[in-house]
């Protein structure tokens, strides 16, 4: 083996091996973030194939904003999903358009957050600027490189860019937005999407009403198991009869819903396939037998 095929073996068992060592909490941590992408992934899922009615029939994503929906009126199962105005934080930091960008930066620091968005005299939505963009005019400044006439262009641009002094100089634009009526699921793959961990919420007019965090977005979307069990059991209510309810008994754990005792067979399916639809159901065990 020569010295290249062997620093490239290296290299590939480097990438292959954990940086720390597995611990107990991982694996609750891996099934938050696959049932989180599972309801991103169904979101994404819906909206791909509904192309029916204009954004603007809906109280859901701002106009100027990627469409995140394109239904005209929510479904009865969106009906029952909380909303981005559940779980918004209100209110939202911003700066002006004219703030210069040590002002920026202080702001940043003590709001302790890494973008805010920038708003007009009348408190619309131009952009969002961030630790990003105040980093990369420090790194064109201090390094003195200026881009040739046939520089890329995107290279001439972020130089452009850099030379600003101000948030509207700076700033990422147009701004991804979303409404305060988008359910969370929409939101979710909207942030994923863009890749961004906080989204101006604006109202139908542009205007700055609130931000809304990707964690929050996580922690709603991915119920414990106690709020499943809750919908398991008025599941369970409203299509068992009185003497069949107490013959069923219930366990959750992580998203995984086991179903044992005994009921009719009719009802027995009719049970399994209704629980498997409840939103953060990762699995159903079916131990119910025939009564």
């Amino acid at each position: 083996m020569n010295a290249h095929e062997n620093f490239s073996t290296g290299s590939d068992a480097g990438r292959s091996v954990p940086s720390r060592s597995w611990n107990p909490g991982d694996t609750a941590r891996e099934d938050r973030l696959l049932r989180y992408l599972g309801a991103v992934a169904t979101a994404a899922a819906t909206h791909a194939g509904t192309q029916a009615a204009p954004v603007a029939d809906r109280d859901t994503a701002h106009p100027a904003a990627p469409i995140v929906s394109a239904v005209g009126g929510a479904s009865p199962a969106e009906a029952k999903l909380p909303l981005v105005r559940d779980v918004m934080d209100v209110p939202a930091a911003s700066v002006p358009e004219d703030l210069p960008y040590r002002d920026i930066a202080r702001l940043l620091a003590r709001e302790q957050t890494g973008a805010v968005p920038v708003v007009d005299a009348g408190d619309h939505v131009i952009g969002v600027v961030s630790e990003s963009d105040l980093l990369a005019k420090v790194a064109f400044e201090v390094s003195g490189h200026r881009p040739g006439p046939i520089g890329r262009l995107r290279e001439r641009r972020l130089h452009g860019k850099a030379r600003g002094e101000t948030a509207a100089d700076l700033m990422t634009s147009p701004a991804i937005t979303v409404l305060p009526g988008a359910t969370v699921a929409e939101a979710a793959w909207l942030v994923a999407l863009s890749r961004l961990k906080r989204l101006p919420v604006t109202d139908h007019e542009g205007r700055l009403v609130g931000v809304v965090r990707r964690n929050a977005l996580l922690q709603t979307l991915i119920r414990d198991d106690a709020g499943i069990r809750t919908e398991v059991e008025t599941t369970i209510e409203a299509l068992c009869p009185p003497d069949d309810r107490d013959e069923v008994v219930v366990a959750v754990h992580d998203g995984i819903v086991e179903l044992s005792g005994r009921v009719p067979t009719a009802t027995r399916d009719r049970l399994v396939a209704e629980v498997e639809q409840i939103v953060d159901v990762v699995e159903v065990k079916n131990l119910l037998t025939a009564g």
